[in-house]
């Protein structure tokens, strides 16, 4: 082992890192392998569940990782039917001076993780099983790459950038379940308990306590879309000590009982197109609902449940959502306005990019009850998706590269599945696949890649679908300069007439079950035609 001397002449230490047991989580939740006490990586790919650490309870979701130093103390439970699928990864540090490794680790879990990551951690469960006895500096090596992947990604996070009460309020948000005071915060954030007042209602229009309680009561609405557990059990989850108190926080603000909400048929309130099309997917009408063109020319409702100007008004928007008192708000959980909305209801945040639309389709499902409902709909499109495939083995065969862009009037878009655009139906159901030169600009990360519109021509591809084109001028003026060049000509996918101008972006704009299905037929009529 080389050893690294600094410039004057002492020894640095190095430390090396090497991975002992990579396990399906699947197996961790079955106890069909021993798990031993050693620093660990957990990846979640996919599905919901909880972790419970040091007493603390966790939400766990696709592109969740957990760094901890040790194994055993990871408690991880899912829902009454969830899938849940992952990656545990047990590994050893060895430094040259004897001394213990310091190793990756973060008190929580870290949500929302790079696609990176995922890919890495998805390739090395990949190949630990091939690789590990026949080419181990192999498995070394991707584990590393990790590593250093979630260093960076831990260095990012850990940098300081908000106001203190920003981070106040952050810290609320995950920590309401325990006994917070005003006291404490105004500690934490380092100010007087008077200045921590003044300033935090003028931020959120609440008292500190109001504020608290908000939190509380809308974790416990949350929990009850999926379940009825005891309340006692519930109370000591988010905060309180006891279930009568719960319930009597929960009507002054509900305005009826835990069991009551529980119970009753819940008024949704939806602020994306996806996820309006879900519920309509399912047969329920949201109370209010943002509609695409196209949404709104397939499934006609009445202009009353329509919610328009979204994003515009806020004022407006804030009034009209509390005129239809609804019992949840379902949007992604990168949308801005979510907080703001907190004291209207609770805010089921989807995750963007980290759930793919069938994902997002079943918790949707299961919080409206109509699962039965949703797997009919999955019933009758994977009949579909099998029928298209008979039909493409006939037309094409072995079905190769793909590549989807989205033309606007000075960019390119090169689409991956996590954004839709009918990729999701070429890469995840008819086994077409990505190129090498998009793969390797870290498309799988970043969900799209832009690039100038007469930089099309260098990412070569068996078959290429444009979803949408320029519709001013100068970009249609662009486009065809395109389609004249010479390395555009030259192109295998344009001389074999593979490509498929579909110029639908209402259409393909949608990621939902109702968007797919139309989608579907779309590019089928293209690659059959």
């Amino acid at each position: 082992m080389a050893n690294l001397i600094s410039q004057d002449g002492a020894l640095l230490s190095q430390t090396f890192y090497y991975p002992i047991q990579i396990t399906r989580l699947e197996k961790v939740l079955n106890k069909s392998e021993e798990i031993s006490s050693l620093p660990s990586i957990l990846v979640i790919y996919d599905g919901h569940g909880f972790l419970t650490l040091k007493g603390e309870q966790y939400k766990l979701s696709r592109g969740c990782v957990v760094l901890w130093q040790n194994a055993k103390e990871l408690d991880i439970t899912t829902k009454l039917h969830a899938r849940l699928r992952g990656m545990l990864i047990q590994y050893r540090g060895l430094t040259n001076d004897q001394s213990e490794p310091s190793i990756l680790k973060h008190s929580e879990p870290l949500s929302d993780c790079s696609y990176e990551i995922i890919r890495m951690a998805s390739e090395l469960e990949i190949i630990s099983n091939e690789s590990m006895k026949s080419n181990p500096f192999h498995v070394q090596k991707l584990f590393l790459e990790l590593l250093e992947a979630l260093y960076k990604e831990l260095e990012d996070r850990i940098r300081p950038s908000e106001s203190w009460l920003e981070q106040t309020l952050n810290y609320m948000d995950t920590h309401f379940h325990k006994d917070l005071t005003r006291e404490q915060m105004a500690q934490l954030a380092q100010v007087s308990p008077e200045h921590f007042s003044r300033a935090f209602r003028k931020q959120t229009g609440q008292t500190f306590s109001a504020y608290l309680s908000l939190l509380r009561i809308r974790e416990s609405q949350q929990r009850l879309l999926y379940n009825m557990p005891k309340l006692d059990n519930l109370a000591q989850e988010v905060g309180y000590k006891e279930g009568t108190y719960l319930s009597r926080k929960f009507k002054q603000l509900v305005g009826m009982s835990p069991s009551a909400f529980y119970n009753k048929q819940k008024r949704v309130v939806s602020l994306n197109t996806n996820h309006t099309a879900c519920l309509l997917a399912l047969g329920v009408t949201p109370e209010l609902g943002v509609y695409s063109e196209w949404l709104d020319a397939v499934k006609q409702v009445s202009p009353v449940y329509k919610l328009s100007n979204y994003e515009h008004d806020p004022t407006s928007i804030y009034k009209n959502i509390a005129a239809v008192r609804p019992d949840l708000i379902i949007n992604y959980n990168t949308a801005k306005g979510n907080k703001s909305l907190l004291s209207l209801a609770p805010i089921l945040e989807v995750p963007f990019m980290h759930s793919s639309w069938r994902e997002q389709f079943r918790l949707i499902a299961d919080i409206v009850d109509r699962q039965q409902q949703a797997e009919e709909w999955f019933s009758h499109y994977d009949k579909l998706i099998l029928h298209c495939n008979e039909q493409l083995d006939h037309f094409l065969g072995i079905r190769g590269t793909a590549i989807v862009w989205e033309i606007g009037e000075n960019t390119a878009y090169c689409i991956n599945s996590s954004y839709g655009r009918g990729s999701q139906i070429l890469y995840d159901e008819m086994g077409f696949h990505l190129p090498t030169s998009m793969l390797n600009h870290n498309i799988e990360k970043y969900g799209y890649i832009e690039k100038d519109i007469e930089a099309i021509a260098n990412y070569p591809a068996d078959h290429i679908f444009i979803t949408a084109l320029p519709t001013h001028r100068e970009g249609r003026r662009r486009v065809k300069q395109l389609f004249q060049s010479e390395s555009w000509l030259k192109m295998e996918a344009v001389q074999r007439k593979q490509v498929y101008v579909i110029n639908q972006s209402n259409l393909f704009y949608g990621y939902d079950p109702l968007s797919t299905k139309s989608q579907l037929h779309e590019i089928m009529k293209v690659l059959t035609s």
